[in-house]
């Protein structure tokens, strides 16, 4: 028993607090990496759409990036591969961030349409929206948009508060109050032609502004 005025331990004693600011960005990134397994996993055996016994292109990078790179769908080294921005489309991208200064550590990538069916215009709505979770889980600053059709499938998620994302290439756009959209033409049809590679350039440029001017945790 415990004598009058002693103190009391707690019946269910829960894990830690975290303490500080380091703990707390620990703690989310555990999260996010949890999250974000059960969503590849669920991805991974899905059946909605009909991509036959090709496996799905899946997201990489950071799970909790600042900056999150979205385009349509997936080219042949990428469904080789697995993986989104595999092949020409990824060194192209790259360089183009170190040109900017951008770390590629706070860069997350993924597809709208994550299987590689015949036609994108086939993909299962319910998995084309499943760029919302990705979204959700990251919790990026900004949300570069690769193209039309990206656009479009961004703008059809209704995330909420979200507001409607116009096709103007180059121009930082509000997408929720949290979120900035930053659209550019597609990737991969700018990588052969230097009039569309200027194009994308100049349109992709001004995320090296936004990130210089983004303070620091």
């Amino acid at each position: 028993m415990h004598g009058e005025g002693d103190a009391r331990e707690p019946s269910n004693p829960g894990p830690p607090v975290p303490a500080t600011d380091d703990e707390i960005r620990e703690k989310y990134l555990e999260r996010a990496i949890r999250e974000m397994n059960a969503l590849t996993r669920d991805v991974q055996t899905c059946r909605h759409c009909p991509r036959g016994s090709l496996m799905p292109v899946l997201g990489s990078g950071h799970p909790q990036a600042d900056i999150f790179l979205l385009k349509h769908a997936p080219v042949v080294s990428e469904i080789e591969e697995g993986v989104a921005f595999y092949g020409r489309a990824g060194s192209a991208l790259r360089k183009s961030l170190a040109r900017l200064d951008v770390d590629p550590l706070e860069v997350y990538g993924t597809l709208s349409v994550k299987c590689p069916v015949g036609d994108p215009a086939l993909a299962d709505p319910a998995c084309v929206s499943r760029v919302a979770e990705e979204i959700a889980i990251v919790q990026p600053r900004i949300i570069v948009v690769m193209g039309e059709e990206a656009l479009a499938a961004l703008n059809e998620l209704e995330l909420p508060l979200a507001e409607e994302v116009t096709w103007r290439p180059g121009e930082i756009q509000r997408l929720t109050p949290t979120i900035e959209v930053l659209v550019t033409p597609d990737i991969d049809g700018a990588l052969d032609e230097e009039d569309a590679k200027r194009a994308f350039w100049a349109a992709f440029r001004p995320l090296g502004e936004w990130w210089a001017d983004l303070p620091p945790y």
